[in-house]
C-alpha cells in the first residue's frame, strides 16, 4: 500500500474520493500482517469488492472498519476520513458544530465521532521523557478576580503538563492530563506515565514537587511570572486559548481527550506529512468505543 503523506487538501481529495477508497486503505492497514478469522481462526480469505474479507472455511465476512474506531460510522467512511484529516492537519482544530455544518451531519453525531478520533490520539505511554523536562500546573476557565496563586474553584479544570526540551532549548514534546487537585499524589500521575526517573526536571517552588523530589531528579526555582520556564508557559497559554476560542467550554470528564488532541498534533509538528496516516493506523489498532464509554453523566 502507498502510504498517504501530505497535508494538502487537494492531494487528500484526489486519493480518497469515495467510501470504497477509504475501505481499501483501512483493509491494507488492518490486514497488513495477514487475515485471521474472528470466528474460527482460519487464516485464508477471499477479498470482496468492498474490500471486506470472507473466511474460506466458515464464510464469516469481516469489514475493514469492524473492530476499529471506525466501527459502525453512521455517515460513511468518506466523511469519517475527512474529519480525521481535518483534526490531524488543521493546527487549531474545529468544533463539532463547525464539523457538522461542513459535512452535513448532526452536531452530536460529529462530536461523538470526534471523541473517538481523540481516543486514537491518546499517548501509548511507551516513550518516557528522558532529557530536560519542565512541569507545571494550570487551570482552564480563567482567573478569579483579585486572587493570586492556585485556584481551588471546583468549576475550573485543573491540569498538569510536562514539556521535554531539546539540547537547544526548543520544545521536543508535551504531555498533559487533568488532575483533581494540586497534591503530590495527583501530580505524580504525569511523572509515572511520561517522565523517566533519570530525567532532569524543573518545576516551580510549589510544595508538592518537593515531595516528589524523593523519587525524581527535581530542581525547584521561583516562577518569576513564568519567565524561568518560558517554553512551558507559552504552551500553557496556547492550550488555554485553543480551548477557549475553539470549543468555548469543555466538560471536565472530557478534558483529557482534548488535551490528547493538542499534544498529539504538537508532538508530530515536524512530521505533519505522515500525521494522518499515523492517526488512521492508531484508530485501526484501537478497540471500538461504545457510546456509553464516551458520554459523561452529569
Amino acid at each position: 500500500m502507498e502510504k498517504f503523506t501530505s497535508e494538502n487538501a487537494l492531494s487528500f481529495h484526489e486519493r480518497f474520493r469515495s467510501d470504497l477508497d477509504c475501505k481499501a486503505y483501512l483493509a491494507e492497514l488492518k490486514w497488513k500482517d495477514g487475515f485471521v478469522c474472528l470466528k474460527c481462526n482460519h487464516v485464508k480469505a477471499t477479498v470482496r469488492k468492498d474490500h471486506s474479507r470472507c473466511c474460506t472455511r466458515c464464510k464469516h465476512i469481516e469489514s475493514p472498519s469492524s473492530g476499529t474506531l471506525f466501527h459502525k460510522v453512521k455517515f460513511g467512511l468518506h466523511k469519517a476520513f475527512l474529519i480525521v484529516f481535518e483534526m490531524s492537519a488543521t493546527t487549531k482544530g474545529l468544533s463539532s458544530s463547525q464539523m457538522g455544518r461542513r459535512y452535513g451531519i448532526k452536531r452530536q453525531t460529529a462530536w461523538l465521532f470526534m471523541q473517538k478520533v481523540r481516543n486514537g490520539m491518546k499517548s501509548s505511554g511507551k516513550h518516557s521523557m528522558t532529557g530536560q523536562v519542565m512541569v507545571d500546573e494550570f487551570v482552564v476557565g480563567g482567573k478569579e478576580a483579585n486572587k493570586q496563586g492556585r485556584s481551588y474553584d471546583s468549576k475550573k479544570k485543573k491540569v498538569v503538563c510536562a514539556v521535554e526540551l531539546t539540547d537547544e532549548g526548543k520544545v521536543k514534546r508535551m504531555y498533559a492530563q487533568r488532575i483533581d487537585d494540586f497534591s503530590a499524589r495527583s501530580l505524580k500521575g504525569i511523572f509515572d506515565a511520561h517522565i523517566d526517573p533519570k530525567a532532569k526536571v524543573m518545576t516551580d517552588e510549589w510544595k508538592s514537587y518537593g515531595v516528589l523530589a524523593k523519587q525524581y531528579d527535581i530542581t525547584q526555582l521561583p516562577s518569576n511570572n513564568g519567565m524561568n520556564m518560558k517554553q512551558l508557559h507559552n504552551l500553557i497559554h496556547q492550550v488555554k486559548s485553543w480551548v477557549r476560542t475553539t470549543y468555548s467550554w469543555v466538560h471536565k470528564g472530557h478534558m483529557d481527550r482534548y488535551l490528547d488532541e493538542f499534544c498529539f498534533r504538537l508532538n508530530r509538528s515536524i512530521h505533519k506529512d505522515t500525521i494522518f496516516h499515523n492517526l488512521v493506523t492508531r484508530m485501526v489498532q484501537s478497540e471500538p468505543t461504545p457510546y456509553n464509554s464516551i458520554i459523561v453523566r452529569r
